[in-house]
Formats: structure tokens, C-alpha cells, sequence
């Protein structure tokens, strides 16, 4: 590996000049950087700036974000996906006002006890928000250590974690290992990225044994990703005096308790479990001739199309029927919407049915 010292120098003086000006990075306030961290998990930073900025004045601080209603969370939350985040995020600001007065505590096994914190989490709270010399290995830094090492590993194993946690370990300088570990991750970010790395802008392009060995677009060798399942849906509009129809998910599953418009699931691929029902709850009769747009979206490895239609109810609606219920469109921003409702509003006028558009 060369020497040590001249390893860590070199990755955080080109940090110091190359890194991303971004709002998380101005603060060492661990509320704001758990915060961010927990946004940035299969988040575009782009995306992240705007939510982070809006969750943080909506919720300030660790109290305020154990006591706030849980639709208030989602709806802060609606948008960037994987909402178990947002549940996690909260049950562990209880449990942090609970057991600790709303501080955060400065070990990882404290951490580790906390809803939904994980390894990388707590490395990163600890390096980040306290410069405590604790390592982390999320996607980037695994690309990083993989090809920097050349590691011949699945880093999604058991054995490829251990090894690069442990690799991670070893580099984790004792000063500035919060910059440490975000120079590891803004290199596997902006240099060392999945496809056509930039070896040539690298601070360690001459110590990567995968540069050296032909191996930078190969490496990491990760088991080959399922084939992604296309799935058809119907999404109904109905509107009321100014309010919209919407149904709110089950407590349990995918996406539990947020709103979203009726949907039909066409076909569900072969073999693969139905993401929305087969038929309209409650009861809707949708007008084939009207077409409102049609959307694409993503929910994990399934890809989905949908037409948006207008549509009412085959007859009347008794309380919550199917879960539904008639909401004012002002209500609309205080409530947690899937991503794929919010869509569906993009293709909506305020007050009168839209020409024909595609979402994606």
C-alpha cells in the first residue's frame, strides 16, 4: 500500500480542493448530518438538497422530530422513497429522547442500539458529527477500496463486507476521519464511478492495483442484478367539488399508510406478487376516452407504466370505503404521497381535466 501517511494526505488534500459544496457538509451538528445521511441512502444529492433543507426547518431538532405526528413526517418525507426511513428515522429520535435526553451518544455500540442504525450510520454520525477515527462502507467506498486493493470480491457477500470494513478500518486516519470518510465517498461519487472512472483525476491513480492491472471498469465484480419486471397499471382520478379521490395504503407492506390515487395492476409478471390490486378499491368506472397522461416510475427492480385516467365511483362511497376519501387539494401537502401520486398531480391542471402528457 505505500506509506500510510502519504496515502491519507494525498486523498484529503485533493478532497480539500475537488469536494462538492454541499449544505450538510457546512455543519457538524449530528441531528443534521444523520439527517442527510439517512436522505442520501439510494438518493440522488441533487434531490437530497431541497428535502434536507425543508425537513430540517419543518423538524429542527431531535425533540421536535420524536413528538411530530407521524403524517407529518411522511408528508417531509413524500417523494424520496423508501418511507421505512422516515419511520426509522423517527422511532430512533424517541428513542434518543428517551434514553439518552435528545443527544446523541459518542459510541457505536449506543448507536447501534437506536432503530434503524446501522454500521454505516453510526460510522458515519461518529467520524462526521464527532471526528472520532470509526470507519463506514457504503456503495462508493466499496467501488473505492475494491479497486484501489483489487479486490477479486462480491461486496454484497458476507465475506466481501467483512473485508472491506475491515480494509476501511485500517485507512480511518485518527485526525479528520470525518473528512476522511466523505473524500472516500466523493471519490467513488465524482472519480471513481461505476462506468468510464476518471483513473486520470485520481490522488491514488498511481497506487490502484486495478488501474495497474486493466482491471478499473471491472472491478467491483458484483453478482449480476435480477432482470427488472415490467408492470402495467391503470391509475384513476376522481374529483368531487375541488377534492380528489385517494386511497391510503395498509399499515403493513410496501409504502405503509401513504396516499395514493386508485390503482389497477393489469397483469402481474409470472411468478412475481402483484404490487397493487387487480381491481379499483373502492369500485371506479374510468373513462377509456379521456386519457390524463401516463407515467413511468421505479419500486425497486420493477419498472412500472401507468395510464391516468378520469374516473368515479361505480356508486356512493360509504365513510372510507377501500381506504379512500375525498381530499381538498390544500390538504394535499400536509399528507405522506407516494412518489407515484405526486406524479400523477404533476399531470393534473387546478381545475379542469388535462390534455393528454407523459410523466416520468
Amino acid at each position: 500500500m505505500g506509506d500510510r501517511s502519504t496515502t491519507v494526505q494525498a486523498l484529503l488534500g485533493w478532497y480539500d480542493g475537488a469536494r462538492r459544496d454541499l449544505p450538510w457538509r457546512r455543519t457538524r451538528d449530528p441531528y443534521a448530518v444523520w439527517i442527510s445521511e439517512a436522505m442520501l441512502q439510494q438518493t440522488r444529492v441533487e434531490t437530497v438538497e431541497g428535502y434536507w433543507r425543508r425537513f430540517l426547518d419543518a423538524l429542527p431538532t431531535v425533540a421536535d422530530l420524536a413528538a411530530a405526528d407521524e403524517e407529518r413526517v411522511l408528508a417531509l418525507w413524500s417523494g424520496l422513497g423508501y418511507y421505512r426511513r422516515a419511520r426509522s428515522l423517527q422511532a430512533a429520535a424517541r428513542a434518543l429522547v428517551e434514553r439518552h435526553g435528545g443527544r446523541f451518544p459518542r459510541t457505536r455500540a449506543e448507536l447501534l442500539a437506536l432503530p434503524g442504525i446501522g454500521p454505516y450510520t453510526a460510522g458515519a454520525l461518529l467520524s462526521i458529527a464527532f471526528d472520532l477515527p470509526e470507519p463506514l462502507v457504503d456503495g462508493n467506498v466499496a467501488r473505492v477500496l475494491a479497486r484501489r486493493f483489487a479486490l477479486e470480491l462480491d461486496p454484497a457477500s458476507g465475506a466481501g463486507q467483512r473485508e472491506l470494513w475491515r480494509r476501511a478500518a485500517e485507512l480511518v486516519p485518527a485526525a479528520r476521519a470525518g473528512d476522511w470518510n466523505q473524500a472516500l465517498m466523493e471519490l467513488g461519487a465524482t472519480v471513481c464511478t461505476p462506468r468510464a472512472p476518471r483513473c486520470g483525476a485520481c490522488p491514488w491513480g498511481g497506487e490502484c492495483l486495478a488501474r495497474a492491472r486493466g482491471l478499473s471498469e471491472v472491478l467491483p465484480r458484483a453478482r449480476p442484478r435480477p432482470a427488472p419486471l415490467e408492470v402495467e397499471l391503470t391509475i384513476a382520478v376522481a374529483e368531487r367539488g375541488g377534492a380528489l379521490l385517494l386511497r391510503r395504503r395498509p399499515a403493513g407492506g410496501r409504502m405503509a399508510g401513504l396516499w395514493e390515487f386508485p390503482t389497477r395492476e393489469e397483469a402481474a409478471a409470472d411468478g412475481a406478487t402483484r404490487l397493487f390490486p387487480a381491481r379499483f378499491e373502492p369500485p371506479l368506472v374510468v373513462d377509456e376516452e379521456a386519457p390524463l397522461g401516463r407515467l413511468a416510475h421505479a419500486i425497486t427492480r420493477h419498472r412500472i407504466r401507468a395510464r391516468v385516467l378520469p374516473a368515479r365511483p361505480r356508486g356512493p362511497l360509504a365513510g372510507r370505503a377501500g381506504g379512500a376519501e375525498w381530499i381538498e387539494r390544500g390538504r394535499l401537502a400536509d399528507l405522506g404521497l407516494t412518489g407515484m401520486a405526486r406524479k400523477v398531480l404533476r399531470l393534473l391542471p387546478r381545475d379542469a381535466c388535462a390534455s393528454p402528457s407523459e410523466v416520468s
